[in-house]
């Protein structure tokens, strides 16, 4: 949901003649003229909330002959309210996402026998690969070239454009033939 939507919906809620209203309005449609009596108010001061609410989208009228009834659009108000609490609480979300949707690359990629099929093209498929295949390597271990290569090699035949990848991502920094692990900070990320 658009956030300025968002604002919208809770400034017009903000005043408590709205809410009168719309609790009036929960129980049924009413016309101006009927709410205006409820509450004590005049007809005008009606007709400027009643703007207010229709422009959220979460009052909407209809024309019966010559008078109009307002009825509450259920679907928008839930949706609203039910927003902030979903905006607020997404990043458990996203992280329970996120390791579902790492899985299923893992699953789609590696053979069942942990070798991999194919290095996948879409590069954040490939991040989720790489980061995977280089969870095998010691922090702070200093590899010469032969036996990064034979590691590699336990995934895929291909070792020299993993090796390539893997130094292209800042996974791996390589002097001299010597391959050592970077610090995840430098990782290549997905965002």
């Amino acid at each position: 949901m658009q956030l300025n939507r968002l604002v919208n919906f809770h400034k017009t809620l903000g005043d408590p003649t709205r809410i009168r209203i719309l609790s009036l309005l929960a129980k049924g449609p009413l016309h101006g003229q009927a709410i205006a009596g409820k509450l004590g108010l005049k007809a005008p001061t009606i007709t400027h909330h009643m703007t207010k609410l229709r422009d959220t989208g979460i009052v909407y009228p209809r024309k019966d002959k010559n008078t109009i009834y307002y009825y509450i659009d259920e679907k928008k108000f839930r949706s609203y309210s039910e927003a902030l609490p979903t905006m607020l609480y997404q990043p458990d979300y996203d992280k329970e996402d996120n390791s579902v949707k790492t899985q299923a690359v893992i699953n789609n990629f590696l053979a069942p026998d942990g070798t991999l099929k194919h290095l996948p093209s879409q590069r954040k498929k490939k991040i989720i690969i790489l980061k995977h295949l280089i969870n095998g390597l010691e922090r702070g271990k200093k590899y010469p070239e032969k036996e990064i290569n034979e590691y590699i090699k336990k995934f895929h035949p291909d070792f020299a454009t993993i090796r390539r990848e893997f130094i292209i991502n800042h996974f791996m920094y390589r002097e001299n033939n010597i391959y050592e692990l970077n610090p995840e900070e430098m990782w290549a990320t997905i965002d």
